[in-house]
Order: C-alpha cells, then structure tokens, then sequence
C-alpha cells in the first residue's frame, strides 16, 4: 500500500512538474514582489531602522523569505482549483491510484516550486550585501525550517483550492498570510511597537519562526526559539492536512 502510494504520488508530482516547467512566469512572477519589497525596504526604509550590529539586509531577509512563500501557495491553490475545474480529479477517481496522492503531488509541487523563488530572493539579497555568519548546520536549519513553513502554508491553501469557485478566490486567501510578517519582528523590533500590536506580534507563528531564522544565519543561538517555531510549522500542518483531506472526501464522494 506504502510503495504504491508512493509511486503514484511521485508520477503524479512529475505532471505538476511540468506544468511548473512551462510556465516558468509564475516562479518568477512570485518572486518579484518579495525582491522589490527587500529592494524598498532597505534602500528605502533602511537606514531609518535601528537594528544594531545587524545590517538591515540580514535583519529582514527571513520575513521576505516568508513573505516569498505565502505569495507562492496562492498559485498552488490555483493549481489545485483549475483541476478540480477541468475533471482531472474525477479522471484519477476512475483509474487504481491512491486518492491521497492527487493532494500530496500538488504539495510537493509546491514546495519545489518555492524553493526555486527563495533561491531567487536569497541570490538577490546576496547582490544587495547579505553577508550570513551561518555555518553549513545553521544554513540546513533554516532551510529546513523554511520547507516545513512552506508545507504548513501549502496545507491551508489546499483547502480553498478545494473548494473555491473562480481563480481570485482561490487565490485571495494568501493576502492576510503576506501581510502577517508585515506585523511581525520582520521589518521592525517589535519593542518599537505599541502595547497590543507588540503582543500580537510576539505571540503569534511568523515571528518564531522569522526570528529563529535569522539567529540561525546570523551565527546566533537558536534557543528555545526554534522548537517553538517547529511546534508552531508542526501544528498547522496537523490541523491544516485534517480539514484539506476532510474537504477532499466530501468533495470526490
């Protein structure tokens, strides 16, 4: 059952593929937005912000790395809507493969199509004067902690995949997820903030996790930080992959 699960998914994730491969403008059009954000932000914003002995480039790269995910699912979930759309789902219904496949191949479409666009952004904010203290461990953690954000956000975004009816609307769900670095620890310390922006903002997921990437590439300790940051990635993707696979039943019976 396991070996034909995984075969079917990894045949299923070779059609998304190509479908990435020839429309290369959506990785880069996901990109874009990010770069010309970290673009504005530190040429423009910069030198306003106080960020120590961090230069402003390193501080706000992890929250333009996320800010590059959350803009990425929104294809996803197109993707996943203009299947359900074109009968391909009920096409798979009728031939021997595991149903669970057809969900995971697009995740996992997702997650090769995000990394593409982080190594974008990352080559970018190389050019603009990144300069990480990380070690080859630092950098695989904050690798892996990116893959595992981009799955828990990939995870919600099944969901309105499934069941929205037009591509805005299967798209428009990923606005509040790019604005949530925006109130976060990515752009600005959040001691800087008011009483109840600032408790927002400490408190919720981004900014675990922004702040434990930026540790991480910064040659800093990770701390307790990075197991909040991965229970935090750990319990969306629970909820998230419960409610998706609750919605694909109900939708394919």
């Amino acid at each position: 059952m396991a070996t034909h699960f995984l075969g079917d998914t990894a045949v299923l994730t070779g059609r998304s593929l190509r479908h990435i491969t020839r429309s290369l403008d959506t990785i880069i059009t996901t990109a874009i937005t990010p770069i010309a954000m970290m673009l504005m932000f530190v040429y423009v914003f910069g030198g306003a912000v106080d960020t120590g002995p961090v230069p402003y480039v390193n501080y706000m790269l992890p929250g333009i790395l996320l800010i590059t995910i959350a803009s990425g699912i929104a294809y996803t979930a197109m993707r996943l809507m203009l299947d359900m759309q074109g009968g391909i789902f009920e096409r798979f219904q009728s031939m021997p493969i595991a149903r669970s496949s057809v969900l995971w191949a697009h995740v996992l479409t997702s997650v090769a199509a995000n990394v593409i666009s982080l190594v974008l952004v990352v080559g970018v904010a190389f050019l603009i004067g990144f300069r990480p203290d990380a070690g080859v461990t630092a950098w695989l953690g904050a690798a892996g902690l990116l893959v595992l954000f981009t799955l828990a956000l990939t995870w919600i975004a099944v969901i309105p995949g499934l069941t929205a009816k037009t591509v805005d609307g299967a798209s428009a769900f990923s606005y509040p997820l790019i604005f949530l670095p925006v109130v976060s620890s990515a752009f600005v310390p959040t001691d800087t903030m008011p009483g109840p922006v600032r408790a927002f903002a400490e408190n919720q997921p981004v900014t675990s996790v922004i702040d434990t990437i930026r540790n991480l590439l910064t040659g800093q300790p990770a701390g307790s930080g990075l197991w909040t940051a991965i229970a935090w990635c750990a319990g969306i993707i629970a909820l998230a992959y419960v409610l998706a696979t609750l919605v694909y039943r109900r939708r394919i019976a």
